[in-house]
């Protein structure tokens, strides 16, 4: 339990101190912003800060914080470090780094920026790479729900039924203004969210039989997978993700301040990981261990062990909050995966989005596209996700390197996003050559091939830091 609430401790303060190291480094003004001088009066609106707060937690947060978490939690409570120092060091700074820099570029998607900052063929690549990792994710945020729904009503609303349903929910969020669905709803999910956060928490901390157990370094995953780099895939949304990198340009596009900018894209993943630190700590103390924790989403899936959780630690209304979780959290990600996935099909067409057929003509062949693979397997999607998801962190983080070293005043600021992506750099290659869905090579030919390919990135920045440091002009990293 004293880790647990350490960790807890930890992530405040990292958010009040580390915080403003970052805010620090990127220095925000008063100049207007996109909200103000693009308004369009459907992407581009100005919304309140604490409303921008609780939707930015809804679009990045999902379900990620729960499933990845119980998920990652699988290999002991070691995993409350890489939460707590992840989102710390690595997942909030990208958050913020994105958002602010699509903000000072007119609301512009990680793809418009990678090509603007890492050069044109990033532009190409990164576009592609996107829309695919939103595809996914928007499918995974489909699937879920309706087979947790289809258990929960009458065999007549089969899955089948509900993906349609929810699919067309999705087509009203992606092309309705940002005001009129999300802007309305979403801080009340955001609420219910941390509500049931908290619940948890509190059932853990005062029922007398469940025991958080203290963090061991050590692996105790049931099926031997090594906790490098696997852990660091699996948890995800809880400590990083790139597919905030697409999130966070949507609230860029509405913030009034670039000093609110902390409480937005910092503050929300900061608030995510403290959910996923719940969830984790909920896994192993609510099963005892990782093995029964193990069985448990072999057997009843990530829904289903969630609900477990909360129906036996808080009754009827855990049951409730339960249902809610992982059935519209999910959504309100699903759909702005699909809302921001139009959003740079819109940057590539120059389709004008104010125009609501524009946005039908780019959303309905997206959402044909997410229906055709919710036919897929759940779980097979998620590691493909998961891999994707990791690699687009690595890459957002080394376009806003690239920013960086164009724009600050002390080029060692440019560490706080260089060695993070140098991280997730180690972290995506060497997954991608282990595993399963990847190459599946051995971890003796995985590891130092992984540290090679991260130590080349990293010797690239380094001449670039050189090269601006000699010219005194920004350098193209």
């Amino acid at each position: 339990m004293i880790s647990f609430i350490s960790a807890l401790a930890v992530l405040l303060i990292g958010y009040l101190v580390y915080g403003r190291v970052a805010e620090k480094v990127f220095a925000p003004d008063d100049r207007v912003t996109p909200a103000v001088s693009e308004n369009d009066g459907v992407d581009f609106l100005p919304v309140k800060t604490w409303k921008a707060v609780l939707i930015q937690l809804l679009n990045i947060a999902g379900t990620g914080p729960i499933f990845g978490a119980i998920m990652g939690a699988c290999f002991g409570p070691v995993v409350f470090l890489w939460i707590v120092f992840g989102a710390i060091l690595g997942g909030a700074v990208h958050d913020y780094m994105d958002g602010m820099i699509s903000e000072r570029n007119k609301g512009a998607s990680i793809a418009q920026l990678s090509g603007k900052y890492l050069g044109k063929p990033a532009l190409y690549i990164m576009r592609a790479f996107s829309i695919l990792l939103l595809l996914l994710t928007g499918t995974v945020f489909v699937t879920s729900p309706a087979e947790l729904i289809a258990d929960l009503t009458p065999s007549v609303l089969s899955r089948g039924i509900w993906i349609v349903i929810i699919l067309v929910y999705y087509l009203l969020a992606a092309i309705m203004p940002i005001d009129k669905i999300i802007g309305r709803f979403y801080p009340v999910f955001g609420v219910v969210l941390i509500v049931m956060a908290v619940s948890i928490a509190g059932g853990m901390l005062f029922l007398p039989e469940y025991n958080i157990p203290e963090i061991r370094l050590e692996d105790l995953h049931p099926d031997n997978l090594p906790i490098w780099p696997f852990m660091f895939v699996t948890v995800a949304c809880g400590a990083i993700s790139g597919f905030h990198a697409t999130q966070s340009p949507m609230m860029a596009k509405c913030i009034k301040s670039e000093k609110d900018g902390r409480k937005v894209f910092y503050g929300a993943m900061i608030i995510e990981s403290v959910i996923a630190l719940v969830w984790a700590a909920a896994g192993v103390a609510f099963y005892g261990g990782t093995e029964l924790l193990n069985e448990a989403i072999t057997k009843n899936g990530q829904s289903g062990t969630v609900y477990e959780i909360c129906k036996n630690m808080l009754g009827s209304v855990g049951g409730v909050l339960a249902i809610v979780g992982v059935v519209v959290c999910p959504i309100t990600s699903g759909d702005t995966a699909f809302r921001s996935a139009r959003l740079i099909l819109a940057e590539w067409t120059g389709l004008k989005q104010k125009d609501i057929k524009n946005r039908l003509i780019l959303t309905l062949p997206l959402l044909c596209a997410g229906a055709a693979l919710t036919q897929l397997d759940f779980n097979v999607l998620w590691r493909y996700f998961s891999w994707s998801n990791q690699t687009l962190a690595m890459i957002s983080l080394w376009v806003a390197t690239s920013y960086l070293l164009r724009n600050v005043k002390k080029l060692y600021y440019t560490l706080i996003t260089a060695l993070p992506a140098t991280f997730m750099s180690a972290v995506s290659m060497t997954y991608i050559l282990m595993a399963k869905e990847g190459f599946g090579l051995s971890s003796k030919i995985a590891y130092p091939a992984g540290a090679v390919f991260a130590a080349a990135l990293f010797a690239v920045y380094i001449f670039m830091v050189r090269k601006y440091m000699r010219n005194g002009a920004p350098a193209e990293l």
